[in-house]
């Protein structure tokens, strides 16, 4: 015997971090003769040899056993260098196997692939870590790679090896953190986890941290899989969105959680596939006028009440509607309808479960150590340790990961201001200063920066988005001239102030007039995406028709129209939670589907109907959409009159030829020869009014518009009456 007793048995106890030293065919010497040591570790064989494959009908070399745990070595005398070979067993059932062994090949991965990890500039590594079916000298198999610097042994696990980590151990390459394994004649499909003993001889049995595609839970071993296959058909809206993508450009975003859109109640609840979803919702988005739809996290999730924000499986789609290439195609459906499709991204934080990045190696890998860097206290979830390369690098390669592999249109990351500030929901004593003394996270800062100009550069056109709720500076200013460099935020200020307001009793909103107008203070200070999203349907908060101050249903839903108005004419990119375009009643429920059946009822489809001509009117006028982002575009014409609850401001094109009016009255009360100064004399057409009949309201307005009078008001030498019907917002447009 060849092998020493003690590294005979660090094999039996799993506890040898370079079983390719030992294993495979190795040059010896043995007593005055030399030649090859061969050797190999098989679970439940009886006999093993060797296979010379140098040559056709090549001999066979029996090897010894020499422990019941299957581990066998022979010497192959007469022989130099090693050759190629496969390993022919003979199992417990009498079955004879022939296979290539996983310790006959060199890493998969090279010196360069492992330092530019270590450095965080391995922008690809997606694909290079997890498990990878590929090719080694013309044998299939699949390559495994996974980072655990701390832990003093790895093994692949799964149902090709009866879940034993004393087979399939991998190799620690050099002093990178990464352990590496070939296995051939593992196919797609076959479910694996990682096997990793801490040096304090614990094993935590680990879910791949770059799997892309999971069992479904309560079970959550990952799942083989090959992205080659797939063959892509939106070329065009590719290439269209690299050159045509501006701030300048409607953009109207319907928000949707896939599993609660819909569902087929008639077959047991069940949840639609990608492919139903797909084209369901493409009809449903296109009807209503959107141009985009964001989807709350895709990304794997075992516990549905999380919505998708408490991730384990960050490179997969979620097994709950079908595949990752199932996932491409709904994702080409929408592009060739000519839908954006924008993903909740959530690199802020992970959830605490055992089985996938916590403790992940016996140590804080991913994490911090101390709590107070390191732990939510709001979500009860753990902080990525941003300042590590290896886990900076793991989020920024995710982001390029969905923009990548799924043609992903943009992402919208989640929780933000949790990233920017140490202090983020913490007393005092609870946080710890960065090295200067305060209370921003300089690494979040950084990794922030990195992630957006990364996406930009390899990925053009393709949106950032912040959900961040303070007023942080420069969330949208180019990283190049010290900003963050997102694209676009959520204007969660707008919105809040807006929903205390239209939730008021209307006897009330006089003294609120400044939440309808100090907006404007800041509104270009960023670039803005004006938001009601699902954070404001749920937790108690009420749905959008029943947070509005008013006794009826009836009246409820004339004054949401009347929100949705002023929302529409408001500077700022748009996005609205699914239900809410209908007036859903009940708070939205992430296990039910939406309350279609509503739309039958005026108070509602009126709701949804005005939606289809705001969003029509948002993209066909030059004043609206693409003037968003323009200051020189927006000024108030009189927002002084509290008593009354009236609003006015104009909106112009760029070259000044088109105009936009936006009258909007917040008080149950019907006000007749209510004047209005103009800024143009002429013809101003009505053409939105959300108190048609077409919506649900009674038709009051001003019929086919409003002509100027040489009258002064409001500081223009043009004005006119105007009748304001209740709670009714509507957009006038300057013929001439």
């Amino acid at each position: 015997m060849l092998i020493a007793n003690k590294d005979l048995k660090r094999f039996t106890e799993s506890s040898i971090n370079c079983p390719h030293d030992y294993l495979g065919i190795h040059p010896a010497t043995k007593g005055r003769k030399k030649g090859l040591v061969a050797r190999a570790f098989l679970s439940q064989a009886i006999s093993c040899e060797v296979v010379d494959l140098s040559e056709e009908n090549g001999p066979r070399y029996k090897l010894e056993k020499l422990d019941d745990n299957g581990f066998f070595e022979g010497v192959i005398e007469g022989r130099k260098e090693v050759f190629p070979y496969r390993l022919r067993v003979e199992l417990k059932n009498k079955e004879i196997h022939q296979f290539y062994d996983p310790y006959s090949f060199l890493p998969t991965l090279s010196e360069e692939d492992v330092y530019l990890f270590n450095e965080g500039n391995a922008l690809e590594i997606y694909n290079k870590m997890g498990s990878r079916p590929t090719e080694v000298n013309g044998v299939p198999g699949v390559a495994f790679s996974v980072w655990a610097p701390n832990a003093k042994r790895v093994s692949v696990v799964g149902n090709f090896n009866n879940w034993d980590g004393r087979y399939h151990m991998m190799r620690l390459l050099s002093s990178s953190g990464v352990w590496e394994i070939f296995i051939p004649g593992l196919k797609p499909g076959q479910m694996y986890k990682f096997e990793v003993k801490a040096q304090s001889g614990h094993n935590y049995l680990k879910t791949d941290p770059y799997g892309t595609y999971f069992e479904a839970p309560p079970n959550n071993a990952s799942i083989i899989y090959d992205h080659s296959n797939y063959e892509w058909n939106d070329s065009e809206w590719m290439d269209k969105r690299q050159s045509t993508q501006s701030l300048d450009q409607p953009m109207s975003v319907y928000e949707v959680h896939l599993g609660s859109w819909k569902r087929r109640w008639e077959e047991d609840n069940r949840l639609l596939t990608y492919e139903e979803l797909a084209n369901e919702l493409a009809d449903y988005v296109i009807d209503h006028g959107f141009t985009h739809v964001e989807l709350m996290p895709v990304a794997e999730h075992p516990f549905d009440g999380s919505w998708g924000y408490q991730v384990t499986g960050y490179f997969a789609p979620t097994q709950r509607f079908g595949s990752p290439d199932d996932f491409k195609k709904f994702i080409d459906i929408m592009h060739n309808r000519g839908i954006g499709v924008l993903l909740d991204w959530v690199p802020a934080h992970f959830p605490r479960d055992g089985f996938a990045l916590p403790f992940f190696d016996g140590t804080h890998l991913y994490e911090h150590e101390d709590p107070r860097q390191g732990a939510h206290q709001d979500w009860g979830t753990l902080i990525f340790n941003f300042g590590r390369n290896e886990v900076s690098l793991f989020l920024v390669a995710n982001a390029l990961f969905w923009l990548d592999k799924f043609h992903i249109d943009g992402l919208r990351v989640d929780a933000v201001a949790s990233m920017l500030y140490l202090d983020y929901s913490r007393e005092s004593d609870q946080w710890i200063p960065n090295k200067y003394g305060g209370n921003e996270n300089l690494e979040a800062i950084e990794f922030l920066k990195k992630v957006n100009k990364v996406v930009h550069e390899r990925h053009p056109g393709a949106l950032m988005i912040a959900e961040e709720s303070t007023s942080f500076g420069g969330v949208t200013r180019p990283v190049d001239y010290g900003g963050l460099g997102f694209d676009l935020k959520w204007n969660m200020g707008w919105m809040h102030d807006n929903l205390s307001y239209f939730s008021k009793n209307s006897i009330f909103r006089k003294h609120h007039q400044s939440e309808l107008t100090f907006g404007m203070l800041y509104q270009y200070a960023e670039n803005f995406i004006t938001v009601f999203s699902h954070d404001e349907v749920t937790h108690g908060k009420g749905s959008m028709i029943m947070k509005m101050g008013a006794d009826t249903i009836s009246d409820k839903s004339q004054t949401l129209r009347s929100l949705y108005g002023h929302m529409w004419g408001y500077p700022g990119k748009k996005l609205l939670f699914m239900g809410c375009e209908f007036g859903q009643s009940e708070e939205w429920n992430h296990a039910a589907t939406l309350q279609w059946h509503l739309n039958e009822y005026k108070d509602h489809f009126g709701v949804a109907n005005l939606i289809r001509d705001l969003n029509r009117v948002y993209k066909t006028e030059p004043a609206l959409a693409n003037t968003d982002m323009d200051s020189n575009a927006f000024r108030w014409i009189a927002c002084w009159d509290a008593d009354s609850s009236v609003i006015s401001y104009l909106r112009k094109s760029k070259d000044g030829k088109s105009k936009i009016m936006v009258v909007a009255h917040f008080t149950p009360v019907l006000r007749e020869n209510y004047r209005i100064g103009l800024p143009e004399a002429g013809n101003w057409k009505e053409i939105i009014n959300t108190n048609s009949e077409f919506y649900g309201g009674n038709n009051l307005g001003n019929g086919e518009g409003i002509i100027s009078e040489e009258k002064e008001y409001d500081d223009y030498p043009q004005s006119a009456e105007f009748v304001l019907p209740p709670n009714t917002t509507m957009f006038f447009r300057w013929e001439g």
